[in-house]
This record gives structure tokens, sequence and C-alpha cells, in this order.
């Protein structure tokens, strides 16, 4: 073989490897920026996987939340129905000349009605002290004085009731002025 034949081989030779390898870095990037693509999906879907299961905690938090609140305060109605009967006790109790069995009697029942209530987490509202709007509703005032200082409470005309934090009814109350 003549040296340029082989010469001219050579160059085909290194010429073709050359092409070859452009193609293969061709084919490589493309393959990179494919494998890019794919990532970038991937962290697509993963961020929403994430942002959907921390929205499915909160629901689940917001729902759990919502169930005690309701189990918290389930009694609320029927203590607020309640409450009219105990107070009907409370006038009973205050009048003349019942006998001792009856006043026996309506002082049980009194104390039953507390007791239950008192177990559901309904107690009596505050009445020592000042006067406090947020747990009294004043429905008259009396003129204050040395011994009775002003925005204080003079007299309980109907007690108030809370469960646990909140209000089911207002004492109705005299406060001095």
């Amino acid at each position: 073989m003549s040296k340029k034949k082989h010469k001219e081989d050579i160059e085909k030779e290194l010429a073709e490897e050359v092409e070859n390898e452009a193609v293969l870095e061709e084919i490589v990037d493309d393959e990179i920026d494919e494998l890019a693509v794919l990532q970038a999906k991937l962290d697509e879907m993963e961020n929403k996987y994430l942002k959907a299961h921390a929205e499915m905690q909160n629901n689940q938090r917001r729902a759990n939340e919502e169930r005690q609140t309701i189990l918290k305060y389930r009694s609320q109605d029927l203590a607020r129905k309640i409450l009219p009967s105990l107070d009907n006790l409370e006038r009973a109790l205050a009048v003349e000349g019942l006998t001792d069995d009856v006043k026996k009697g309506l002082e049980m029942t009194q104390e039953s009605l507390l007791n239950a209530l008192k177990e559901e987490g309904v107690v009596e509202v505050s009445t020592e002290g000042e006067f406090d709007p947020n747990f009294h509703m004043s429905v008259q005032t009396a003129p204050a004085d040395d011994e009775h200082p002003a925005d204080t409470i003079a007299q309980v005309l109907q007690k108030g009731y809370q469960l646990h934090e909140r209000n089911l009814r207002p004492a109705m109350v005299v406060v001095y002025q």
C-alpha cells in the first residue's frame, strides 16, 4: 500500500471517529436534556405530592379540632334548656311554708341537676367582686356608697352559667353606680 493511500485511510478513519464522537456527543446531550426534563417533572410531581400531603394533614388536624370542639360543647343546647328548670327550683325553694319533705325533695332534685351539669363542664358564673360585662348583665343599678364601691355587684337576680370557657348565659345583676 502506498503511503498516500494509507494516509487517506487513516484520515478517513479519523474523520469517521470524529463524526462518530460528534454523533455520540449529540446522543449524550439529547439524553442529558431528556434526563433534565424528567428530573424537572419528577421535582414538580414531588412538590405536588408534598403539598397534597401537607394539605391532607391540615384537613385532618382541622377535622380533629372540630370534632373535639363538638364533643366539648355537645351538651350546650341541653344545658341551656335545663337552666330555666334550675331557676324554677331555686324559686320554689325560696317559697315560705314548705314542708321539710317537699323542701328536701326540691333540694335533692336541684343538687342532682347541678351535679349532672357540672359533670358536663357547666359551672356557675362568679358574681363576687366587680361587674364584668363578659359574664354579667346589669339590669338595674343601685347608688354606690363608702361600703359599696361603684361597679361592684349589689344583688344577683338570676345566676349565670358557662360551659368550659363559653358563656351559656350571663348572670343578671344589680350593679352599684
